[in-house]
């Protein structure tokens, strides 16, 4: 049965049955002080805040039985993944690979790497390591949805305009109906994120929908 979960452009008919949550890149050296996003020269602070809001549609998803994904971008320790143009790319005081703080930057099993404490993940949730923006680009991803009968994911996590963005553009040209929840993503600029939020659903949704945590809450609690 088929739950309206108000949103724009317009209602989003979530599917109990074919839905899926996806939590991107909720991870410490993003979020917290001290990692790639900080060495970016970016304040953290505006992504630490929604730290709760994810949370919050976590345990949404996890009282309703309904499946939890999280991504990290990530890369192997010998960076052979991580292809110069993106590595060398800005001038950022660290640069993927370097080591910082919490570890080497961006590396898979570095304690910068793991996901925050708030929003880490139960054992038997997918956890997916990324090396690009996109969830789907060099992951199991798309093959792992093709295994089941999920339809539709629902979007959380960071930063709005870069990973979050590009992983829902690669559902949507993979035919997946996505839905974008307004207080559980965030960006180092704010008129970024507005604007994201503006083209994923203009056009009559030519991305996908956007709509409030306290919406889908109500929403799916009726």
């Amino acid at each position: 049965m088929m739950i309206e979960i108000p949103a724009q452009p317009g209602p989003f008919p979530l599917d109990p049955a074919a839905v899926a949550l996806i939590v991107i890149d909720m991870q410490r050296d993003f979020v917290e002080p001290g990692g790639f996003g900080a060495s970016l020269g970016n304040d953290v602070s505006r992504l630490t805040a929604i730290i709760p809001a994810v949370a919050d549609l976590i345990g949404l998803f996890r009282k309703k039985g309904w499946p939890v994904i999280h991504t990290r971008e990530s890369h192997q320790p010998d960076l052979s993944d991580c292809p110069p143009a993106k590595r060398l790319r800005g001038k950022p005081s660290l640069r993927i690979g370097d080591p910082g703080p919490m570890g080497r930057i961006l590396v898979r099993g570095e304690p910068g790497n793991q996901i925050v404490d708030g929003c880490a993940p139960l054992p038997g949730e997918v956890v997916i390591d990324k090396p690009g923006k996109g969830a789907f680009y060099k992951t199991n991803l798309d093959a792992m949805l093709a295994e089941t009968s999920i339809r539709q994911l629902v979007f959380a996590g960071v930063t709005t305009e870069v990973c979050v963005q590009t992983s829902m553009r690669e559902a949507n040209d993979r035919g997946f109906e996505c839905l974008l929840v307004e207080e559980a993503t965030e960006s180092y600029f704010p008129e970024f994120k507005t604007a994201t939020l503006a083209m994923i659903h203009a056009q009559g949704g030519i991305v996908g929908w956007t709509c409030t945590l306290p919406a889908l809450q109500q929403a799916v609690s009726a």
